[in-house]
Order: structure tokens, then C-alpha cells, then sequence
């Protein structure tokens, strides 16, 4: 009787069972919208300063998911290949949305905020190439790239607060960090495509 329940669809969509790193990498991807929601709820609902700082700890959360995610996956032999695709996309989503909510809220620039993100479709669309091309050891992730990474997920909640607390000054100090980021962004995007200019070189040249 019970075999012939249906399956839920969820589950024959994934293609492996659903362990603590996934469910991590998962719950980081159902955060987003609750993070960019809670900034459009109705200002009768909850002020503007709860929003900043629901919506900062919601991103805060959301990025200590990431840095146990993979680091389980590796302790425990529990990486696959959806797993190495989802983590990232997972973190670029959160990314950007939570820089499309700065930008619409006024508290960053369009400028940056284009910058971090063509970065990040450029070098995702690139490292797919190089992989294709079996070279995706020329763009694996460097120092710099994770320079980047710390300025970046340090500014965004700093600039979700966009608050002065306990003398410390969000706004300003978010700000210092994502143009530090912005400005380490392109500067790795371009040691990327100069790891894998002799390999496009070479397949250009056939």
C-alpha cells in the first residue's frame, strides 16, 4: 500500500541523497528571498531599522552556511558533482541579491554593483569554458579571488545595517570595503583571464 504512494517531487528531482551539506547549501538558497522580502514588508509591519538588521543577520547566517557547506562535504567524503555546482551558484545568488537590494535602498552605487556582478557571470561562463576545454586548473580559486570574497561578504551586511552603532559607523565602513572589493574584483577577473589567455590562445590557434 505504501509503495504505491507517490514519490515527492523534490526528492526524484535530486540526484543523491540529501546530506547535511546540501540541506546547508539548500537553506542558504531559501534564505534569499526571506532576506530580500524583509525589506519590502510593509513599514507598518516593521521599521526600517528592524529590516536592516533582520536582513543583515539573515545574510550573516546565510554566509556561515557557505563556509561549513563545503568544508563538511570534504571532511565527511560527501562532495559530488551537484554539490561543487550548486555551492556556488547558491553564493553568487546571494550575492547579488543582496546588492540589488543595496542598490535599490540607495545605500550603493549602480556602478559597483555591476562591476561585482559581470565579474562574477564572467568568470562563472569562464571557468565552464575552461573546464570544457579541460583546463579548469588555469582559473581554479586564488588568494586574491578570496581577498575579494572577505571584503565583499564583510561589506554587504555593513551596508544592510547602513547604521551607527556602539560608535561604529556601518554605512562608511561598508563602503570603504565594497569599493576595496570592487576594486579587487576586477583586479582578479583580470589575473583570471590571464591564466587562461594561453589556453583560449591555443584554442583559437586550432
Amino acid at each position: 500500500m505504501l509503495d504505491a504512494l507517490p514519490t515527492c517531487p523534490l526528492q526524484r528531482a535530486l540526484p543523491m541523497p540529501l546530506n547535511l551539506p546540501m540541506l546547508l547549501t539548500w537553506i542558504r538558497i531559501l534564505l534569499i528571498p526571506m532576506m530580500v522580502s524583509i525589506f519590502y514588508w510593509p513599514d507598518n509591519w516593521i521599521s526600517l531599522n528592524v529590516q536592516s538588521w533582520v536582513g543583515a543577520w539573515v545574510f550573516i547566517v546565510a554566509a556561515i552556511t557557505d563556509g561549513f557547506d563545503g568544508y563538511l562535504a570534504r571532511k565527511w567524503n560527501q562532495t559530488s558533482a551537484f554539490g561543487a555546482f550548486l555551492d556556488p551558484v547558491a553564493d553568487k545568488l546571494m550575492v547579488c541579491a543582496a546588492l540589488i537590494v543595496l542598490v535599490d535602498l540607495d545605500r550603493l552605487g549602480p556602478l559597483v554593483a555591476l562591476v561585482i556582478i559581470g565579474r562574477e557571470i564572467t568568470i562563472s561562463a569562464l571557468r565552464e569554458w575552461m573546464a570544457s576545454l579541460g583546463a579548469a586548473k588555469n582559473v581554479a580559486v586564488s588568494s586574491l579571488g578570496k581577498f575579494k570574497t572577505i571584503a565583499q561578504m564583510s561589506a554587504i551586511p555593513m551596508l544592510l545595517i547602513h547604521e551607527t552603532w556602539q560608535g561604529i559607523d556601518f554605512q562608511l565602513w561598508g563602503t570603504l570595503l565594497i569599493y576595496l572589493a570592487a576594486v579587487l574584483t576586477v583586479w582578479s577577473m583580470c589575473y583570471y583571464l590571464s591564466k587562461a589567455w594561453p589556453a583560449i590562445r591555443d584554442q583559437q590557434n586550432l
